[in-house]
């Protein structure tokens, strides 16, 4: 069964950076496109930042130049590295493959961002 686990959440001043990273316990990003995900209470989920199979990465606006998603050689670690951070940006934040599968162990537990002075 796979799993995805996020972690690299915490508490952090505007302006200041994190660091998420996604890993999962297959090499499920070699053959599928992932991204990020953030939700806060009473929100719909939505998918911020994607990287293809391939390592081509694609952002919404909202978050366009300061959030980078990166992967190393591992095909089933992926990075997210957020910079800038603002109020905003406080969500719980998941990874997924893109479009997200339902199937159990794709929806982790997500990591909490807060960024508050």
């Amino acid at each position: 069964q796979m799993q995805l686990v996020e972690s690299g959440g915490g508490l952090v001043q505007p302006g200041g950076s994190l660091t998420l990273s996604c890993v999962a316990s297959g090499s499920i990003f070699s053959d599928h496109a992932m991204a990020w995900y953030r939700q806060a209470p009473g929100n719909q989920r939505e998918a911020v930042a994607a990287m293809t199979s391939f390592g081509v990465a694609n952002y919404v606006d909202s978050v366009k130049g300061r959030f980078t998603v990166s992967r190393f050689t591992a095909n089933n670690t992926r990075y997210l590295q957020m910079n800038s951070l603002k109020p905003e940006d406080t969500d719980v934040y998941y990874c997924n493959t893109l479009p997200p599968s339902h199937s159990a162990g794709y929806w982790g537990q997500g990591t909490q961002v807060t960024v508050s002075a």
